[in-house]
């Protein structure tokens, strides 16, 4: 693990900051208003002074790519208003519904961004990296929530003028601000460097499956040509089929399609799933719509059930390909989507073997259409897939669960590093910077 720890120790003396939630200051420290420290910058982008596109995106404030400008005229940016390196960039919409996510970035670049954003510019006579690093922390700590009154969904620069802010000399705002800077950037390298491992180890399991569903567990074993280009050598005895000898498709028919009309609240219809239900190693419902059970009903072919397989035939995402496990409820499919049901072989190597190349090659050869992506119903059927005989199946199902297995295991301890390395990041954040401890 990357060393990341330092030593703090307590300033010598504090007072009451008289603010509840921040509570005991440094002695030396004064609180005062936003107003006297920051002020919002409103300077539009008129005469296109500034061509470079800014975004917030996970609490950094980036150069949005020319790619994702599409759809934007050239007129539009004169709306934008301009940024400068060192303003701090605040998202200000839909306040209550998003308590995850960083609203808060520190501008690096010269730019400009939509007017949707408030820019908040800290006065040359204190450091505005400290107030970022403080306006971060009232983030994390959902502080931020409290501003504004009653059912309000967004904030403005006005809950900013009043909102408590502490006052450091300015020295000391620099070197916190700069010691915070190494300690985050050695954190975030961290962070970084587990996250590397992760995907080193998901490459490595999709290698292992590969291997095993394509070749087989016996590395001794007599290869022969398949007969398929894109499939290649497989062992002697194995054999090709096409996915229609192995089981039966269903897709949502048009005439039975529905409208935003047949959507329904949560608890009043089945879920309806969709491509963004299907993850790289699992399915998931956290965020789903739902559909009348009039309309569920309607179609019991395209029901959903356990271990029942899922291929996107239609978007950007096509080829994506999913098994149902642990459904909490009634399903159905979107009409993006085919459900292979009636499998012939276990479940779980079907799906596994239409993760691997010799599917993902045909689907990348037939899909038609460029703007809406579409591989039909009678192409994916007519796949071919190579086959072990059912006893070898059985064993690979097993040498698969095991893999599965370790691997989760190994991902979650990385994934668990990961949390605690950011928890570690926002509670150095926040002691630092409401002078809970100081420097060393």
């Amino acid at each position: 693990m990357v060393e990341v720890e330092n030593k703090t120790q307590r300033y010598d003396s504090y007072k009451n900051s008289g603010v509840e939630w921040l509570g005991e200051i440094p002695e030396h420290w004064e609180i005062k208003p936003g107003f006297t420290i920051l002020s919002e910058s409103k300077t539009k982008n008129i005469g296109f002074l500034e061509k470079t596109v800014l975004s917030l995106s996970y609490g950094n404030v980036v150069i949005k790519p020319e790619e994702k400008l599409t759809g934007l005229v050239p007129e539009s940016f004169e709306t934008y208003q301009i940024v400068q390196p060192g303003d701090i960039i605040i998202r200000p919409t839909d306040l209550q519904n998003d308590k995850t996510s960083l609203r808060t970035g520190l501008a690096k670049d010269n730019g400009i961004i939509t007017s949707a954003y408030i820019n908040l510019r800290v006065s040359k006579a204190y450091d505005n990296n400290f107030y970022h690093y403080y306006l971060h922390t009232i983030d994390i700590n959902k502080v931020i929530y409290g501003l504004g009154s009653g059912l309000r969904q967004n904030i403005s620069f006005d809950d900013f003028k009043r909102f408590p802010f502490p006052l450091p000399p300015l020295q000391e705002q620099t070197a916190i601000a700069q010691f915070l800077d190494d300690k985050t950037t050695k954190i975030d390298h961290a962070v970084s460097v587990k996250e590397k491992q992760i995907e080193l180890l998901k490459e490595r399991k999709q290698i292992l499956i590969h291997k095993a569903v394509t070749r087989g567990l016996d590395d001794t074993v007599k290869l022969k040509d398949s007969g398929v280009e894109w499939i290649g050598e497989i062992p002697e005895h194995w054999e090709v089929k096409k996915l229609k000898e192995l089981c039966k498709a269903y897709g949502r028919i048009g005439f039975r399609g529905y409208t935003t009309s047949d959507l329904v609240n949560e608890g009043e219809g089945a879920i309806t799933i969709s491509p963004s239900n299907i993850k790289d190693e699992f399915m998931t419902f956290e965020k789903c719509s739902y559909l009348s059970w009039k309309k569920y009903e309607e179609s019991p072919e395209i029901q959903i059930f356990n271990n029942d397989v899922l291929v996107v035939k239609t978007g950007s995402t096509f080829g994506k390909i999913g098994i149902v496990k642990d459904l909490p409820l009634k399903a159905t499919i979107n009409p993006q989507l085919l459900v292979l049901k009636d499998i012939s072989i276990s479940p779980d190597y079907f799906y596994s073997a239409l993760k691997t190349s010799m599917i993902q090659i045909q689907i990348q050869k037939e899909v038609i259409g460029s703007t809406i992506p579409t591989i039909s119903e009678t192409k994916i059927l007519n796949f071919k897939i190579a086959l072990p005989p059912q006893i070898q199946i059985e064993k690979t199902v097993v040498y698969l669960n095991n893999l599965n297995e370790k691997f989760k295991t190994a991902i979650s301890l990385k994934q668990q590093e990961i949390e605690k390395l950011k928890e570690y990041k926002s509670s150095l954040i926040n002691s630092v910077v409401t002078g809970k401890v100081k420097m060393c």
